[in-house]
């Protein structure tokens, strides 16, 4: 793998665990599409489970008072509940299928949250909570599937985590549970190959910089700018997905 592949995993990886720092979601789902066209999704997939565990774990460490137990147990149970019937999928549907199911998903929530950020709370009508639970098992799927189950559990926080600390404390919670349990299916799978883990060591410095960085911004930088260039950002990765 050359230097200049290396690199420009590097850096979006810093800037994906950037918004992740700031928001508590995002890294994997934005870094995926273009992590694909660099290494392939048999490299990409591992890495950025290995990362975001990382930095999920990162966050949890630094906020873990903001952690609202209640949530975080109603969520892991439902996409617990979906994480098996992702790694089946990801086993037995071609890869192009993948990325097109995933580019889907990704642009009816961007869409979804660009409309809600823009028009304000006061504009978002509640969802249904059995429709919630859908939508968590389904992010569970897609988890399994792709590391990435992010923007369907959005819907979920976004309707009952408002505070943002919480919001961020208690999804990265839910991704430390995942990604664990990922991390070890696939070590077990033999998928984390000596390949895996030195490009997930050499993107280390980066995943430390965007982790410290976003967790600054956090703190410091009003949340609706940033929801937005989320969505933004995650719309324009959906695109790739097609190609």
């Amino acid at each position: 793998m050359s230097i200049l592949t290396i690199l420009l995993l590097g850096f979006l990886i810093l800037i994906t665990d950037f918004l992740e720092g700031l928001t508590g979601f995002g890294s994997t789902v934005l870094a995926m599409p273009f992590a694909i066209m660099l290494v392939g999704i048999n490299i990409a997939k591992p890495v950025l489970t290995i990362v975001g565990l990382l930095l999920s774990l990162y966050v949890v460490i630094i906020s873990y008072k903001d952690i609202l137990w209640e949530h975080y147990f109603r969520i892991v149970t439902f996409v617990v509940l979906g994480l098996p019937v992702g790694m089946w999928l990801f086993d037995k549907l071609p890869e192009n299928t993948l990325k097109v199911i995933l580019g889907l998903f990704m642009i009816i929530v961007s869409i979804r949250g660009l409309i809600i950020a823009y028009k304000g709370s006061n504009h978002n009508k509640a969802i249904n909570s059995l429709l919630l639970s859908l939508f968590l098992f389904l992010g569970g799927c897609m988890h399994g599937a792709f590391s990435s189950g992010g923007p369907l559990v959005i819907l979920y926080a976004s309707e009952k985590l408002p505070n943002k600390s919480n919001f961020r404390a208690t999804l990265s919670m839910l991704w430390v549970s995942l990604n664990t349990i990922i991390v070890l299916q696939s070590a077990l799978s033999h998928r984390i190959t000596p390949d895996v883990l030195k490009l997930s060591f050499y993107t280390l410095p980066f995943l430390a910089a965007g982790a410290v960085l976003g967790n600054l911004a956090h703190h410091k930088i009003k949340e609706g700018s940033f929801t937005k260039i989320v969505y933004v950002v995650l719309f324009i990765s959906a695109l790739f997905m097609f190609k």
